[in-house]
C-alpha cells in the first residue's frame, strides 16, 4: 500500500469513541464580554472571504436586519445654521423609518464649493453624547476641525440620547428579543441610513466617506463596516479588543458574537485603510502585541499591510486631542492624499451652546413621530426572512459529520455530546424526542435522544456569545437526524415530539432539515404567541423570522411535495 493511504486507513480504524467527549463542551465553554479571545488562523484570502460572508450574515441576523427594512425617504430637515470661525454647523433630523427620527449635526467647510470628502461620527457613552466637550472627548472639536480640514461631517445620536428619544437607550425585553428589537438593531439601522444621508448631499463625494467613533461609537463603526461597503476609511478608537467586547446593551445583542469577537469583526474592514487607536488605561492596552498583529495578518492576505496603522497613548479611555490628531493625520494621508499629512494639528474650535446644537430644543418631536410602542409595532410588520434565514436564527447546522460511541452522538469539530439509545428494526427509522424507548414505533429502527438541558447563564451578556438552550435542542435533533440519515441513506426518518416543548423543537428542526423528514407531534397547546415562545421556545429573532407560521408552511410544503 502506498504511504499516502496509511493515514486515512488509520483514521477509519480509530475507535469513534475517541472523538466523543466525556462531557458536552457546551456546558463548559461559555464565553462572555470579558473572555480573553484569540483570532483564528486563515491561511488564504479565499478562506477569509468565505468567513466574511458568514460573519456578515451573523451580524445582520443578530441585529434583525437579515432582511432589511424598506428604505423610506429620509425627509432630511437641515436647519439652524451656525457659522463659526472654523466651519458651518447645522442641525439635522432624518426619518430613518417612517415616524422614527434620528438627530444630529452637520459640520461643513466654510468654503462650500465643489465636492468634499465626508466623515461619519457616531459617539460613545459620554454624558452629553455627540455634544460632549471635555478633555477626554469632544464631539464639537472633532467635527469642527475635520470641517476646517475640508470634510463634511455628520455626527448623530445613539438611541436615547439628545434628539433621538423615541426609545430609551437601554431596552430589549425577552419578548422584544423574539423580534430582534433592541438598541443594537436601531443603531446599526441608523448608521446605514446615516450613510444614505451623507452620500445624498450635493456637496459630498460619495467615493470618499470615512468613519470614526470612540468606545461605543467604535463598536458602531466596525459593525457598520461589517454590513455596508460604502465607507472606505476607518478610525475606530479605544474599542477593538480581545479582552473586553463592550459592556453596554447597545453593543450586545443575542447571537452577535457566537463563535467570534470584536477583533475578527473589525478585521472585516480589510483591506480598506484603518487606524486602530488604543490606550494603556483601558481594554485596548494589548493592541500593539495582540489585536494589531492579528488584524495585520488579514491585511497581509490582501497584500495591503501598509493600509493598517495603530497608535497608543498612555491615557485612560478617551478620544482626546492627541488621538484626534492621529486620526486627522491618518485621514489626511488616505482620504485627502495630502503629502503634508504630518502637519495636521487640532486648533481650538468655537463650540456653540448645547441648546443651539440640539435639533429638538424648544420644539419637540416632529408631527407624525411614533411612540415607543408604535416604533416596536412598526418593526414587527416587516416581511419574514426566507428558510435559510430561519436556519441562521436557529443558530443551527446540518452537521457534515456525526460520530457515536454507542451511548452518545457528537460533532467532532464542536465537542458536544448527545446521549441516546437505539434499537434495530426494519422500515423507516424514527427519532423520538421528549420520551423513552416505549414510545418508539414497534419493529422500526428507533433512536431516542436526550436533548440539551441547561447551564449557568450568569456570564455578562450571555446570549450575545452563546446559543440559547432551545437553540441547542434544535441542533441536537438535527445532529440525530443527520446520524440516522447517514445510517439509513435514502430513507425518510420520522421525528416524533412528545409533549408541547418537544413538539415545537421537533417542528422547527423538521422545517430546516435539508433531507426528507416526516414530523409527528401534538402541538395543540402551542399557537405561536410571544408568551408561548418565551415559555417553550426561547429563540431570539424567531418571531421576526416568521415564527410558527413559517415553520408550519415549511413542514406543510414538504408533506404536499412528498419530501
Amino acid at each position: 500500500m502506498l504511504p499516502g493511504f496509511l493515514l486515512p486507513f488509520a483514521l477509519l480504524a480509530a475507535p469513534l469513541s475517541a472523538q466523543v467527549p466525556a462531557q458536552d463542551s457546551r456546558l463548559t465553554n461559555l464565553p462572555h464580554t470579558d473572555t480573553h479571545f484569540s483570532m483564528p488562523v486563515y491561511p488564504t484570502r479565499e478562506a477569509w472571504e468565505k468567513r466574511k460572508v458568514v460573519l456578515r450574515r451573523q451580524v445582520l441576523t443578530a441585529a434583525g436586519l437579515d432582511r432589511m427594512p424598506a428604505k423610506n425617504p429620509l425627509h432630511p430637515r437641515i436647519f439652524g445654521r451656525i457659522q463659526t470661525k472654523d466651519c458651518i454647523i447645522e442641525k439635522v433630523l432624518i426619518e430613518t423609518m417612517p415616524g422614527y427620527f434620528l438627530g444630529g449635526n452637520l459640520y461643513r467647510p466654510l468654503n462650500g464649493a465643489g465636492k468634499h470628502p465626508a466623515v461619519l461620527n457616531p459617539h460613545g457613552h459620554w454624558q452629553y453624547g455627540r455634544l460632549e466637550n471635555q478633555p477626554l472627548y469632544s464631539g464639537p472639536q472633532l467635527g469642527s476641525n475635520l470641517a476646517r480640514q475640508g470634510y463634511v461631517v455628520f455626527a448623530w445620536d445613539m438611541v436615547g440620547y439628545n434628539d433621538t428619544v423615541q426609545t430609551p437607550h437601554s431596552f430589549g425585553t425577552p419578548a422584544e428579543e423574539l423580534w430582534s428589537f433592541g438598541p443594537v438593531a436601531l443603531q446599526l439601522w441608523n448608521a446605514i441610513r446615516a450613510v444614505d444621508f451623507i452620500t445624498s448631499l450635493p456637496d459630498v463625494d460619495a467615493s470618499r466617506v470615512a468613519m470614526t467613533g470612540a468606545s461605543g461609537g467604535a463598536t458602531q463603526t466596525f459593525l457598520l463596516a461589517a454590513v455596508d461597503d460604502r465607507v472606505n476609511f476607518f478610525a475606530p478608537v479605544n474599542m477593538i479588543s480581545f479582552i473586553m467586547q463592550g459592556g453596554d446593551v447597545c453593543e450586545n445583542t443575542p447571537g452577535l458574537r457566537v463563535g467570534t469577537n470584536n477583533v475578527e469583526i473589525a478585521a472585516m474592514i480589510a483591506p480598506k485603510p484603518m487606524i486602530m487607536v488604543s490606550a494603556t488605561g483601558d481594554w485596548t492596552k494589548n493592541t500593539a502585541t495582540e489585536e494589531f498583529p492579528a488584524i495585520r495578518k488579514i491585511y497581509e492576505l490582501y497584500g495591503k499591510a501598509e493600509n493598517l496603522e495603530t497608535v497608543m497613548l498612555d491615557a485612560p479611555h478617551n478620544y482626546n486631542r492627541e488621538n484626534r490628531e492621529a486620526v486627522y493625520r491618518f485621514f489626511a494621508k488616505h482620504v485627502l492624499r495630502d503629502p503634508g499629512a504630518a502637519k495636521f494639528r487640532e486648533k481650538n474650535a468655537e463650540a456653540p451652546k448645547l441648546q443651539d446644537m440640539l435639533a429638538q430644543f424648544g420644539q419637540g418631536l416632529p408631527a407624525g413621530a411614533l411612540s415607543y410602542e408604535q416604533v416596536f409595532a412598526q418593526w414587527k410588520k416587516r416581511p419574514a426572512v426566507a428558510a435559510d434565514g430561519l436556519l441562521r436564527v436557529l443558530g443551527a447546522e446540518w452537521p457534515a459529520e456525526v460520530v457515536s460511541d454507542g451511548a452518545a452522538l457528537s460533532r467532532p469539530s464542536v465537542g458536544d455530546r448527545v446521549a441516546y439509545s437505539f434499537v434495530e428494526g426494519s422500515g423507516a427509522p424514527a427519532l423520538v424526542v421528549g420520551a423513552s424507548k416505549k414510545d418508539l414505533p414497534a419493529g422500526r429502527p428507533g433512536l431516542v435522544i436526550e436533548v440539551f438541558g441547561t447551564r449557568d447563564h450568569s456570564g455578562k451578556h450571555f446570549s450575545a456569545f452563546n446559543r440559547t438552550d432551545d437553540q441547542l435542542r434544535v441542533q441536537d435533533i438535527l445532529t440525530a437526524l443527520a446520524w440516522l440519515h447517514a445510517k439509513y441513506p435514502g430513507s425518510r426518518p420520522e421525528v416524533i415530539g412528545v409533549g408541547t416543548a418537544a413538539a415545537v423543537w421537533t417542528e422547527f428542526a423538521a422545517a430546516v432539515a435539508p433531507v426528507p423528514v416526516k414530523w409527528t407531534a401534538n402541538r395543540s397547546a402551542f399557537h405561536g404567541t410571544d408568551e408561548e415562545f418565551l415559555r417553550y421556545f426561547d429563540v431570539p429573532g424567531i418571531q421576526l423570522a416568521g415564527g410558527l407560521a413559517l415553520a408550519d408552511r415549511l413542514v406543510a410544503d414538504r408533506l404536499v411535495a412528498g419530501k
